[in-house]
Formats: C-alpha cells, structure tokens, sequence
C-alpha cells in the first residue's frame, strides 16, 4: 500500500472511531487483562437472582446485602463477568459454593477490587481447595491462576477470588 493511500486509510479510522465511540462512564483499567465486558455492573437483584438461579448461596454475616455497611454481603455493582465467573466455577467444580464476600465496604481498594466489583470471596470448603489446588496453577502465595487468568487466593478461612472475565464462559 502507497503511503498516501495508508494514511488516508489510517484517518478514515481514526475518524470512524472517534464518530462511533462515546466516552466510558469510568476509565477503563489499563491492564489489558479485564475485558470491556468485565465492567458492565449488576444490580444486586439482578446479581442474586443470577447465582441463586445457579445453585450458588449469598451468607451476610449481618443479615444485609447494604452496600455501605461491612458486615453485609452486597453484590451491588458487580461486574456481571464476576458473576458469570462464578457460575462457570460452580459448573466446572461441582462443588457447592456460598458467597461470603462482594462489593461492600470493608475490603482492600484497588483497580481491580471487591468495590469495583472484580472479586467475590467464597465460604471454604473441602470440594472447592482440592478442585481449586489440583485444577489451577500455583502462583505462590496461597494463589492459584486459572487458564483465564483468574486469581485464586486462599484467605484461610475465605477463598478470595478476582475475575479479570468469565473464566470460559
């Protein structure tokens, strides 16, 4: 291609970009491991609905879903590939699993943080370490990554998980 011809090609799509794309509600993280679709957020309706319809059980240690209050499990603004993600971990695991931890206050903040809604921490149990342990790679650290790149951390008495995406949905 001449290079007149390139750079005509090159503004036409600089153009079309910049005519079709409209600003984020948030900037996008820059770690290229979150896809576009991790930060489309639920509802915590939706959120519950979505996991309960699943098999998979929400525990508040206070008996809320508050998103502001740190003793409720809230899944307020979760991304939904957080909870996709955790389907897919229920049907690839067999396991049953219990939601112990979401987007309420009280977690540690980052980018790709409880808040921001990346992460979900399960209750522990047997099934879950050993399926987690013999299925995923060791990262050190009582960590584990899955082939999507998803973190596993063992929080002795919580898995602390971070969903970059679905995990193959």
């Amino acid at each position: 291609m001449n290079k007149a011809l390139r750079s005509a090609a090159i503004g036409a799509s600089a153009l079309a970009l910049a005519f079709f794309s409209s600003p984020p509600a948030q900037a996008a993280p820059t770690d290229t491991k979150a896809p576009a679709g991790a930060l489309a957020k639920l509802s915590h309706a939706t959120a519950s609905s979505q996991l309960r319809n699943a098999g998979i059980g929400i525990s508040s240690s206070g008996g809320c879903s508050d998103r502001n209050n740190p003793t409720c499990t809230s899944l307020e603004q979760v991304n939904s590939a957080t909870i996709q993600g955790a389907i897919t971990l229920k049907g690839a695991s067999g396991c049953g699993l219990t939601v112990t931890g979401g987007t309420e206050t009280g977690h540690a903040s980052g980018t790709y943080s409880h808040w921001n809604g990346y992460k979900l921490d399960f209750s522990m149990s047997s099934c879950l370490t050993n399926y987690i342990t013999r299925t995923f790679t060791s990262i050190g650290g009582s960590k584990w990554q899955s082939g999507a790149g998803n973190i596993y951390y063992n929080e002795v008495n919580h898995w602390d998980v971070t969903y970059y995406n679905c995990g193959g949905c």
